[in-house]
């Protein structure tokens, strides 16, 4: 596993949105990797947040940071064009309301963005197995998609580590009530993609969170290399 990189993605949703920019700029400069962007189209998940303008008009002032658009919606299809027109480098979509899964991931390719293909927890490993080569990430939900603020769920550590045995070189991520408390159950079973969000957001000091995520992260993927 010498050949992954840990990542830590604070999640923009939990910041104050009133000054997104001046936030996303915070927390690159406390050592974020990438901006993980919650867009909820009020159908897969009850919620409603932003869409391609406002992920452009980050864009505009953060631009060299990596974007992240995680799409809880229920046709990831139709938005491809504008996020890679907004600036997104990675294109994340959950695969229970798609029919043509390997379809989608061929667009969101062509259109310059990686793929990433997410898990809700209700979700079984396999729904997703046949199309893993053709993605760069798979992302593990430790919450219902749609909140903020909800438990974190452990036996979701059976699918990541699942997926890191199969495919030891793989991008795992996990998104959902993950922080000091519990990212070394997560960087023991093999994530090396972490989305933390009211554990960094809230933080009177960001940048130490941000590294003591990393650092548990990096510790585990030695261990494993060695």
């Amino acid at each position: 596993m010498s050949g992954l990189r840990c990542q830590i993605g604070p999640s923009v949703l939990n910041a104050d949105l009133s000054m997104a920019a001046g936030e996303v700029s915070r927390l690159v400069a406390a050592g974020a990797d990438f901006l993980h962007l919650d867009v909820m189209d009020g159908h897969f998940v009850p919620n409603l947040t932003f869409g391609p303008p406002f992920v452009k008009c980050l864009r505009n002032n953060t631009p060299h940071a990596l974007f992240e658009t995680h799409m809880m919606v229920s046709n990831p299809e139709q938005w491809i064009e504008a996020m890679a027109d907004a600036g997104v480098n990675q294109y994340t979509f959950h695969i229970e309301p798609v029919k043509d899964i390997e379809a989608v991931c061929r667009k969101v390719r062509e259109a310059g963005m990686r793929v990433g293909l997410a898990l809700n927890p209700g979700t079984p490993i396999s729904a997703v197995e046949e199309y893993i080569p053709i993605a760069d990430l798979i992302l593990v939900m430790t919450v219902q998609p749609g909140f903020g603020g909800q438990k974190f769920m452990h036996d979701q550590m059976e699918k990541v580590k699942w997926l890191r045995n199969q495919y030891p070189l793989l991008d795992i991520e996990v998104d959902g009530g993950v922080g000091p408390s519990n990212i070394s159950c997560c960087a023991e079973a093999g994530a090396n993609v972490i989305v933390s969000g009211t554990a960094v957001i809230n933080s009177p000091d960001p940048a130490d969170v941000i590294a003591l995520l990393k650092n548990t992260v990096e510790s585990s993927l030695h261990k494993c290399s060695v």
